[in-house]
């Protein structure tokens, strides 16, 4: 059963009886990583995680567009070092090309209020952000998902971190008003989805607002900013029957987890062991309040079958199988070998309790 249903998958994220756990592939491997396990020799299918039978489920991704509409990227440079690029925002991009699949903002188009009323109109409903078939059918095995901008990322994606965190002490009026742009647009999207009859189980958002260090936003700035911004959305999610309100960030959440919780989310990933985020520990403290994507330690993978046995022992324990998707913290890092995440395959689905040897199957967890 390498290929879960919806019911199935809602089951184990609401903490319900299952037929075994669950056990996924979130991202794969770096890809300068992949590049060595293909200088290697490595079959193909492994590289594309394909022959690992991983668990995955059938989702449909609803066709509403919530975030900003329009822009196109033009490309500015390209040599056989680096591409520099105006991507939708209007920001100078570049890509490091031997190192990175993601390119860096070199600036940003909101530094103002009037900077910030130029791009409104582009966060604004209007019927262009429903796409071709976005009221239905759907297939009723499908897991049935929607994003929409993250209440501190897409405010970083316009001024960047740094004028973000000054923003909301110097100029909250403005942030307060991206915000609450993004909202009303949530919601009216969401309300033609459950006008449409649409079914909507799972409610996305996209942060990344933490490092090693804790979160860039602190309970003060999440009490004032994102928590009222969250619990507008998915009030209007939970129209359409939504169940599921999954965050992905990366770095330790700790510090500001009672405030998301409180704000509607019950389901976080990747859950990075690195920045102190210990999936154990955090089921121990919370229960069934919040559903688990990732949590296996990436690292463990570099050290040895050792180091992997000890962390699979840890985390792969039967009070962990409801409400969780086992799998890696992210990408595969760079100096895992290909034996090593053959063991750790194995070992996992040993412990498990899975068939050794699963037909092929391979769709990443995380999006």
């Amino acid at each position: 059963m390498a290929r879960w249903n919806r019911q199935q998958f809602m089951d184990l994220m609401q903490f319900r009886p299952i037929p075994r756990p669950f056990f996924a592939e979130l991202f794969g491997p770096l890809k300068q990583l992949a590049d060595e396990w293909s200088a290697d020799g490595v079959p193909l299918d492994q590289i594309e995680m394909r022959a690992f039978g991983f668990d995955t489920v059938d989702r449909h991704f609803v066709p509403v567009h919530l975030g900003l509409l329009g822009g196109e990227e033009v490309v500015l440079e390209d040599t056989a070092t680096h591409r520099i690029t105006r991507d939708g925002y209007g920001r100078t991009m570049k890509l490091a090309k031997a190192a990175a699949t993601i390119p860096l903002p070199l600036d940003h188009p909101v530094a103002t209020m009037d900077d910030w009323l130029a791009i409104k109109p582009r966060y604004q409903w209007s019927d262009e952000r429903l796409g071709t078939g976005w009221d239905g059918p759907y297939k009723p095995d499908y897991l049935v998902r929607l994003g929409f901008p993250g209440g501190f990322d897409e405010p970083r994606q316009l001024m960047g971190e740094e004028n973000l965190c000054l923003a909301v002490a110097m100029q909250p009026e403005l942030v307060h008003d991206m915000l609450d742009t993004m909202a009303t647009t949530a919601e009216t999207g969401l309300r033609r989805l459950a006008a449409a009859g649409v079914r909507l189980d799972y409610l996305f958002v996209h942060e990344d607002m933490a490092g090693k260090s804790g979160p860039l936003f602190g309970p003060r700035q999440i009490n004032e900013f994102v928590g009222p911004y969250y619990q507008r959305v998915w009030a209007a999610a939970q129209e359409c029957g939504a169940q599921i309100f999954g965050q992905d960030s990366d770095g330790d959440i700790r510090p500001v987890m009672d405030q998301m919780l409180a704000a509607g989310l019950n389901m976080m990933f990747p859950f990075e062991p690195a920045a102190g985020m210990d999936m154990v520990a955090t089921r121990a403290q919370y229960g069934e309040r919040l559903a688990i994507m990732g949590g296996i330690d990436k690292h463990a993978l570099r050290h040895g079958r050792a180091a992997i046995d000890i962390e699979l022992a840890r985390k792969l324990v039967p009070e962990l199988n409801r409400g969780t998707v086992f799998g890696l913290d992210h990408r595969i890092p760079n100096g895992v070998t290909i034996d090593n995440y053959r063991y750790y395959v194995r070992q996992a689905r040993e412990r498990l309790g899975l068939e050794a040897d699963p037909e092929p199957c391979w769709g990443r967890m995380a999006f």
